[in-house]
């Protein structure tokens, strides 16, 4: 086999792979001598198959299985005999003209073929010891704790029907029908809708209309949308709404106690309230964590500069692109609104999928150095979590993970991603700061430097996060049809 290196161009490699007809010829005598033992035909005993006439029947398919093992086990091999390591899959090419084809399958010519990729570049490693990053942390009070059972006791709260009028805190139950211009739209209806009124879970107006309104009472109010509703042909429009109450009801007291744990399926008041801060502890957790990683990420970006494989740069931006219009579109904006152009955007992106792929292979080097592997039983948990999140579609979520190439690299990324941080929080120094809940979720300024955009996030969903090497921030869903009256924030 003969190896070439026809482009060495930045991260570009193209390499020319020729493997001699007589190579060839010799392994298709061999797999045909091992074939002859066991294949049967009409006329001639087992082992008698003269070569001539296997070759003649069987010679071109095993011909075809010898070249697709070559072009599938080959490349790893060169790659590995180089030292390099490929950005993606290789690209591989080979004749097309099907008389030369022919020649190659019987042997008759040399088989060729052309390797193209990127190679990863080589990091070299630099000490962390230098990396300082601030932990913030937030002291959970009794208070808080007790604001969120009460929270949750509210949400959990019985009701009963009472004659008079509907006044705040109680629950209207009702039809409604809305209409723009006197046309009801689409996901504007619905019957036996309940409604705490105060809750907020309406569009500005519509709850406050409903104040007096007794039960059997016929009603009609007009409300406007706000601006930046989700669905754009309601944004900004004045509707109206009719209203036909069929029942209020009264809130009952709030009380916490065994009774209110035992109804969420908790032995007793005293552990809702350990699960309660545990909740409240693990949230804030996620935010320090969040924030931490960002000051590493921030640091090691600083610490190295290399060209990254446009190939990986170009996959990571389609994702971040193609997240951002979908954001545009179900928010009805445009870049203009955004105060940029899509130009300027695309620029920004760009800038922000670099620094994701620069920090990706950053992370992958330090994690490979130090041993860092991700568990059977850590990707099963993966797995699992992606199957909860679509009840009903298990089947069709195994089969992609099993079937599709690369599927389970989505799922190990991450995990990998942050166990390398877990090491490098052992390395670097950590300092821990108190700070209120008000401070730790407000974006610092770091966050804000992160926003590709010139005066606003450029589209408002696609901030910082984006620069992590994770997802981009997952925008809020748009209320369900049925509750287009409801606000979305709901």
């Amino acid at each position: 086999m003969q190896v070439t290196e026809t482009l060495a161009e930045g991260l570009k490699r193209e390499i020319k792979v020729v493997i001699p007809k007589q190579d060839m010829a010799a392994e298709l005598n061999v797999r045909l001598a091992d074939a002859k033992d066991k294949v049967r035909i009409n006329g001639f005993r087992p082992g008698k198959v003269p070569m001539a006439h296997l070759k003649k029947m069987y010679g071109k398919s095993i011909m075809a299985d010898l070249v697709n093992e070559i072009v599938r086990d080959r490349p790893t091999k060169i790659l590995a005999e180089r030292g390099e390591k490929s950005a993606t899959q290789p690209s591989i090419s080979m004749t097309e003209d099907e008389a030369e084809a022919e020649k190659i399958l019987g042997a008759e010519t040399d088989f060729e073929f052309t390797l193209s990729y990127e190679i990863i570049p080589a990091i070299e490693l630099k000490p962390v010891d230098g990396i300082a990053v601030t932990r913030e942390v937030v002291e959970i009070s009794e208070d808080e704790v007790n604001e969120q059972i009460l929270k949750i006791a509210e949400s959990a709260r019985t009701f009963e029907t009472k004659k008079g009028k509907a006044a705040d805190g109680d629950r209207v139950t009702m039809n409604y029908l809305g209409k723009v211009d006197g046309v009801a739209f689409d996901g504007g209806a619905a019957e036996d809708a309940e409604l705490v009124l105060g809750s907020g879970r309406f569009i500005p107006g519509f709850e406050d209309q409903l104040v007096g309104v007794k039960a059997g009472e016929e009603k009609q109010i007009t409300v406007t949308f706000p601006a930046d509703y989700p669905a754009a042909n309601l944004a900004g429009k004045d509707a109206t709404f009719d209203i036909t109450v069929k029942d209020v009801a009264a809130p009952g007291e709030v009380e916490i106690n065994d009774e209110l744990a035992s109804k969420l399926g908790i032995e007793s008041a005293e552990r809702l309230k350990e699960i309660v801060r545990g909740q409240i502890e693990s949230q804030y957790g996620n935010l320090t964590r969040q924030k931490v990683k960002r000051q590493i990420l921030d640091q090691l970006d600083e610490m190295y500069a290399f060209d990254t494989p446009a190939t990986l740069v170009d996959a990571e931006f389609d994702n971040i692109w193609r997240q951002i219009n979908t954001d545009l579109e179900q928010s009805g904006k445009t870049f203009e609104d955004e105060e940029t152009t899509e130009e300027e955007a695309r620029a920004e992106y760009r800038k922000l999928a670099e620094r994701r792929v620069r920090l990706g292979l950053v992370l992958s080097e330090i994690g490979e150095k130090a041993g860092v592997e991700v568990t059977e039983e850590e990707m099963q948990r993966a797995l699992y979590a992606q199957l909860q999140q679509f009840p009903g579609q298990q089947k069709e979520i195994l089969d992609f993970f099993r079937n599709t190439p690369g599927a389970s690299a989505s799922l190990r990324a991450p995990i990998f991603e942050e166990k390398v941080i877990d090491k490098l929080l052992t390395e670097v120094k950590v300092t821990d700061k108190t700070v209120s809940k008000e401070e730790l979720m407000a974006e610092d300024e770091a966050e804000e430097g992160d926003k590709p955009a010139k005066k606003k996030a450029a589209p408002k969903k696609a901030k910082a996060e984006a620069a992590e090497g994770e997802e981009a921030a997952p925008k809020k869903k748009a209320a369900p049809k049925k509750k287009a009256a409801e606000d979305s924030a709901e």
